[in-house]
């Protein structure tokens, strides 16, 4: 047998062993070496090979205080992200965009997540950047900058392995409306309004609001929503396929308790199961078919004869 053979078999037996160690790790989701293997997953757009060095970009957002964003987690597995700035119309200051990027860590460690509502203080959503902030920033390379921390950040709210909901009340505009469309689904309250307003100050979106939202709504009604600064009120909304639903002013709950009712049918049950629905859909979503089949293939190996699939095998709840 040639050197070159035994070489190539040697090769071969290690990449097994190690496929069958990062199988066994990401079924279990148990450990450090588990958690280094799906931060490694995370879904930034932008990295040192693209000139982004996170702490200094951090570190010049952080010299811009005020607001704050707030998580809370419950044990049900729903977590409620708010976005606290109510003199500034929840407008992000530097460092919000750094507690932003902070909490959504912390969810992409929660194992028992299932799943996330994203709203704003004091019955407004958010109206985009800290105009503080913005004139600070606005030397063409600093912008850059905060746009690809922006954009990493949104884009992890958008692969994190729960299901998402914006709940808007009364106003979101600019960033505040591109952060409704990394959600995975928009509610909105009676009389609020989201308004792509970038035109208005001689932008565009930069924080991926306008890939995500032709994805949403087409690139017909985002030309028009982009082109035009709409103001779209939740019938039209509804209309384009913008939201899922209005929450009307009529029921019991506040907003964000008819909000946890409505995502809670979407999540009903055990944690990995929820999880590895929204992964499926997002490798279909984002993948190559071929890609999305593989990813598919692994994601289904770590739910098959687990606790969950044994439960309903044995009760048989195939047709419930």
């Amino acid at each position: 047998m040639s050197i070159t053979r035994l070489v190539f078999e040697s090769l071969d037996s290690q990449w097994m062993v190690l496929c069958a160690v990062r199988q066994h790790l990401l079924r279990g989701n148990r450990g450090v070496w588990a958690r280094f293997l799906q931060r490694q997953s995370r879904g930034c757009v932008y990295s040192s090979v693209h000139g982004f060095q996170l702490e200094e970009i951090r570190e010049k957002l952080q010299a811009f205080p005020g607001g704050s964003i707030e998580l809370l987690t419950q044990e049900s597995g729903l977590a409620v992200l708010t976005i606290n700035y109510p003199s500034r119309m929840n407008a992000f200051s530097g460092s919000m965009m750094v507690d932003l990027e902070e909490r959504v860590s912390q969810l992409e460690g929660w194992t028992d997540g299932k799943g996330l509502i994203v709203q704003g203080a004091s019955g407004t959503f958010c109206s985009g950047s800290d105009l503080n902030a913005v004139r600070a920033l606005s030397d063409p390379q600093d912008g850059m900058k905060m746009c690809m921390f922006m954009q990493n950040t949104l884009t992890r709210i958008l692969r994190l392995p729960m299901i998402s909901v914006a709940l808007v009340e009364g106003r979101a505009l600019g960033g505040g409306a591109e952060l409704t469309t990394a959600c995975d689904f928009r509610l909105m309250a009676p009389g609020s309004v989201i308004q792509f307003v970038h035109k208005h100050m001689g932008l565009v979106p930069g924080w991926g609001g306008a890939a995500r939202l032709v994805r949403i709504v087409g690139s017909q009604n985002a030309l028009k929503l982009l082109g035009g600064a709409v103001k779209v009120d939740p019938e039209l909304a509804l209309q384009i396929g913008l939201v899922e639903e209005v929450l009307q002013g009529e029921g019991t709950g506040t907003p964000l308790q008819r909000a946890e009712n409505w995502l809670s049918v979407y999540t009903k049950g055990p944690a990995p199961v929820i999880q590895a629905v929204k992964k499926v859909v997002l490798s279909g979503r984002e993948l190559p078919l071929s890609e999305a089949l593989r990813t598919e293939k692994d994601v289904f190996g770590t739910v098959w004869g687990g606790p969950a699939n044994m439960q309903a095998l044995a009760s048989k709840s195939k047709h419930r």
